[in-house]
């Protein structure tokens, strides 16, 4: 059973910065995506970032690009979201997903529809 725990999430002011956990057991793919989407109440889920379990490759949603950055650590089971220059539109619920890379149609995405998620992590940035 896939398992997803995200941690990190906090209150920053404009401009702080957080950094978010993200812990994964129970992952049976051989090839996989993970990311970080991020729902407010009363909206549909936002991508924000994706990154390839085999080739290591990149992408994120034009709203984050060059402010956030997604990365992996295999040995530990951990996907992280490190997240700078924050504004109060970034502020909302953040979740961690996995889709097996063969759903994906070969090509891992930020807006993709992830096969497992945790239970989030809230991220609040005060103006």
């Amino acid at each position: 059973q896939v398992h997803l725990v995200e941690s990190g999430g906090g209150s920053v002011p404009t401009g702080g910065s957080l950094k978010l956990s993200c812990t994964a057991s129970g992952v049976t793919y051989v090839h996989y995506c993970m990311g970080w989407f991020r729902q407010t109440p009363g909206k549909g889920p936002e991508g924000v970032a994706s990154v390839d379990s085999g080739d290591g490759r990149t992408t994120y949603a034009p709203s984050v690009k060059g402010r956030f950055t997604i990365s992996r650590d295999s040995a530990k089971n951990t996907l992280y979201l490190e997240m700078n220059s924050l504004e109060p539109e970034d502020s909302s619920m953040y979740y961690c997903g996995v889709e097996n890379w063969d759903a994906s149609g070969g090509y891992c995405h930020y807006d993709d529809a992830w096969d497992y998620r945790g239970q989030g992590t809230q991220v609040t940035v005060s103006s």
